[in-house]
C-alpha cells in the first residue's frame, strides 16, 4: 500500500456493453462470437478503470451473467432445476413495492445439486484470468494491484439448491472443498482474491429471514469455518472478504446489524474486509470499527459511494466518509476506498445505477480519495 495516499477499488462487476449482455442472456450463443465479445469488454473496462485512476483493478466480471452462480459450470454435479424464489423480508412488508421492482415470485429455473461436487473447471478459469492480463498488455496501461472475485461457499449455497445432500451444513463445506481449488487458482497469478460473501449479512433477510439473530450468528460462524476450510492454504493478506445486505433497492429496515456479527467476521482467515458505509441505511456503520477495533493487519474497504442511486457522490462527501472510517480504525494507511456493492451484479435484473452514470460515480470515488489523502497524510 502507498503510505502516502488512499488507494481505490471497486467491488467487482463492471457495466456491460449491450451486445454482450444480449449474448450472455442468449440460451446457446456463438462460442466463437462470445469469446471474442468478451475480450473486447474486458479491455473496454480495463482502460476506463486506468482513465479514472483506480488503483486495484479487475476484469469487471464480464463474463458472468451472475456473481454468484457462474461457478456452478465449473463444478460437477449440477444441473438445471426449479427453485423457489422469495422477497426478502424487507419487501415483503411493502408488497406493491417489491412487485414493481422485482416481480411476482414464481418459481425460477437455476442450478440444483445432484450427485459429489468436484470442481472440473481449472481450464476455462484460467482462460477467464488470462483475458485481464492480455487487456493490460494491449491497453497499455498498469496498475498497482489486482484482484478477482469468487463466491463463497455460502453464496452458492444461497443461490442454489441440493437434492444430493443431507442439511445445508454438509452442503456448504462439500461446495468449500470444490471451490478450494478455484480460490488457489486465483491465488496462483497473484490477484487478490476477493470472496463476495452475501450470505453473512443479505442471508439473513432471504435464505435465513424466519431466524433469530442469535441463529443467524451461529449460521454465519458456520459459514466462516467453511471460508477458512476453502482458503486454509492462501495467504491471509491475499484475501478480502465482500459482504453486503443485497444489491436492490429495498426500504432494509429488516437488515441484520453489522455489530451483531462482526466477532464472527473476526474469525475469518482473511487480510481484508469490503462492507458497505455510503447508502442511507449504513452509513453510520464506521462507528462497528470503533467499538470493535479491526484486527491487526487487516485492511477495510469501505463502500464510500452509493450503487442504489444515480446521484453521483460530490468528492467532499466520499472525502467525508473516507476519514470517518480513517478515524474509526485509527490509521489511514489501512483503508482503501471502494463502493458499496458491484454496478451490474447481474446481467438481467435490479441494477440501480445506468451504466452511463458508473463511471462517473468511480471518478468522484477517486478524486474524493484524493481530497482525504490530502487532509490525512
Amino acid at each position: 500500500m502507498s503510505e502516502r495516499s488512499i488507494q481505490t477499488t471497486h467491488v467487482g462487476s463492471l457495466p456491460r456493453s449491450p451486445e454482450l449482455r444480449e449474448l450472455l442472456a442468449a440460451p446457446d450463443p456463438d462460442p466463437e462470437r462470445f469469446d471474442e465479445a468478451v475480450d473486447e469488454a474486458v479491455r473496454t473496462v480495463v482502460r476506463k478503470q486506468a482513465e479514472v485512476g483506480l488503483d486495484v483493478a479487475n476484469d469487471g466480471e464480464q463474463s458472468r451473467i451472475a456473481y454468484s452462480v457462474d461457478v456452478t459450470n465449473r463444478l460437477s454435479g449440477f444441473g438445471e432445476g426449479t427453485m423457489e424464489r422469495e422477497w426478502p423480508s424487507d419487501l415483503e412488508d411493502f408488497p406493491e413495492y417489491g412487485e414493481t421492482l422485482l416481480g411476482d415470485t414464481d418459481n425460477i429455473g437455476g442450478p440444483v445439486a445432484r450427485g459429489p461436487i468436484e470442481y472440473v473447471g481449472a481450464e476455462d478459469l484460467q482462460h477467464e484470468l488470462a483475458r485481464f492480463d492480455r487487456a493490460v498488455e494491449a491497453e497499455g496501461v498498469s496498475f498497482p494491484e489486482r484482484f478477482h472475485t469468487v463466491p463463497s461457499p455460502g453464496a452458492v449455497l444461497r443461490f442454489t439448491e441440493t437434492e444430493y445432500h443431507d442439511s445445508d451444513r454438509e452442503y456448504v463445506f462439500d461446495l468449500a472443498d470444490a471451490l478450494r481449488t478455484e480460490y488457489e487458482l486465483v491465488a496462483e497469478t497473484g490477484a487478490t482474491l476477493q470472496i463476495d460473501a452475501p450470505d453473512l449479512l443479505a442471508g439473513f433477510t432471504l435464505t435465513h429471514k424466519d431466524c433469530s439473530v442469535e441463529e443467524f450468528r451461529d449460521l454465519v460462524g458456520t459459514y466462516i469455518e467453511a471460508l477458512n476450510s476453502a482458503v486454509r492454504s492462501i495467504p491471509d493478506d491475499q484475501i478480502r472478504l465482500h459482504a453486503c445486505w443485497g444489491n436492490y433497492e429495498g426500504p432494509h429496515h429488516r437488515d441484520v446489524e453489522l455489530t451483531d456479527v462482526i466477532e464472527e467476521f473476526y474469525e475469518a482467515d482473511i487480510g481484508g474486509l469490503v462492507i458497505e458505509g455510503a447508502n442511507p441505511r449504513h452509513q453510520h456503520e464506521f462507528q462497528t470499527f470503533e467499538e470493535y477495533p479491526l484486527p491487526d493487519g487487516w485492511r477495510l474497504v469501505p463502500g464510500v459511494i452509493d450503487v442504489k442511486t444515480n446521484i453521483v457522490e460530490h468528492p467532499e462527501v466520499v472525502a467525508d466518509r473516507l476519514e470517518r472510517f480513517a478515524a474509526a480504525v485509527g490509521d489511514p494507511e489501512r483503508i482503501v476506498a471502494g463502493a458499496d456493492c458491484g454496478l451490474e451484479t447481474v446481467v438481467e435484473g435490479a441494477n440501480a445505477v445506468h451504466p452511463s452514470i458508473a463511471w462517473k460515480k468511480l471518478e468522484a470515488l477517486v478524486e474524493g480519495a484524493e481530497l482525504a489523502s490530502e487532509r490525512l497524510f
